[in-house]
């Protein structure tokens, strides 16, 4: 009986435990949301078909961004499959759909010019964060799906809980939390914090919070984040490996009937500066479309893409990500890249 009544005391405390902590960060302003993680894209990897009515974006975060789902599947009447990774190089996901699918269907690929000719070396973080997706997807248990499924609604319905793979300084979680604990006096300069700036839906639509394109103050946070990242000495791009292991994986997409495009998104302010100087382009995005023989879209010979709105100088605001991919949409078109019923 004893035993009995400990169990309900422990239950009820537990509870009022976890409601207060509620409570609390919901009056911190803190408020429930969807993580980008690994199985979010292993889900979309096992939609990925063989048939033409399919639309299959790879490559980072910009992409991920800048192509809202919801319109290019109403203007296309396409089903779209969004596999792009968040800091990552698009080549292991374009070898994994080459080498183990026999899709053929439209693949868009988001070329962000520091990523993509970064390296080939598979532990480098561009190329071990897509191809750590693309394991995660072949290796995955019953377990893990039913993990995740779970894990869903409380991510939804609690501002706490967090099962995301990146690191946000703004998450509340317990592991972040005391990260961001210091005791006592710490060598080197202050850590900057990178915070979230995420907006995600269960087939990885994208979009970047209203408050992030409004709260100037909040921007300039995740900007002094980027100049921090790549700040000091870099590793020269590795042009001729990573251009010769795209080439070869595209030709082969392609020889089999696949609908290859490559897409720049936008970029200003910091990275348009420093991706115009390190990058070249003549001598990375033009020397890459030319030997890739495929449709190739520069936001920069658009005058209608040139003043475009990134909070962040990497990645579009909603609205204008929407005007993007309408415009875009009718640019292909036009172009005949790619068929609209």
């Amino acid at each position: 009986m004893q035993l009995k009544q400990s169990f309900i005391i422990a239950v009820i405390l537990g509870v009022g435990a976890v409601a207060c902590w509620e409570l609390y960060w919901r009056s911190q302003g803190v408020e429930p949301y969807l993580d980008d993680n690994k199985d979010l894209w292993a889900n979309q990897r096992a939609r990925l078909e063989d048939h033409s009515k399919m639309t299959v974006f790879i490559g980072s975060s910009r992409i991920l961004y800048d192509i809202q789902l919801d319109i290019w599947e109403e203007l296309t009447n396409t089903e779209p499959i969004m596999l792009a990774v968040q800091g990552a190089s698009p080549i292991p996901t374009l070898k994994d759909i080459v080498e183990n699918t026999d899709f053929k269907g439209t693949l868009m690929v988001g070329i962000t010019p520091p990523l993509m000719f970064s390296t080939v070396y598979p532990e480098a973080f561009p190329m071990f964060r897509a191809q750590s997706k693309v394991d995660y997807y072949q290796d995955r248990t019953y377990a893990q799906r039913i993990n995740h499924k779970l894990s869903v609604p409380l991510q939804t319905n609690l501002a706490f809980i967090r099962d995301g793979d990146e690191e946000w300084d703004t998450d509340v979680d317990l592991k972040t939390l005391l990260r961001q604990i210091h005791i006592g006096d710490r060598v080197g300069p202050p850590h900057v914090p990178f915070n979230n700036f995420e907006e995600i839906a269960l087939n990885r639509h994208m979009k970047m919070p209203e408050f992030v394109a409004k709260d100037t103050a909040y921007a300039n946070t995740i900007k002094a984040a980027w100049v921090d990242m790549v700040s000091g000495d870099m590793p020269p791009p590795d042009k001729e490996s990573t251009t010769t292991a795209f080439v070869d994986l595209a030709k082969k997409f392609t020889a089999r009937g696949g609908n290859l495009i490559l897409l720049r998104c936008p970029s200003s302010g910091f990275f348009r500066e420093i991706e115009g100087k390190g990058f070249p382009r003549t001598e990375y995005w033009d020397q890459l479309v030319e030997k890739v023989g495929a449709k190739a879209y520069h936001y920069d010979d658009y005058p209608q893409f040139r003043n475009l709105f990134l909070p962040e100088w990497s990645h579009l605001a909603t609205e204008d990500a929407q005007f993007f991919t309408r415009e875009l949409i009718g640019i292909m078109k036009e172009d005949k890249a790619i068929n609209i019923n």
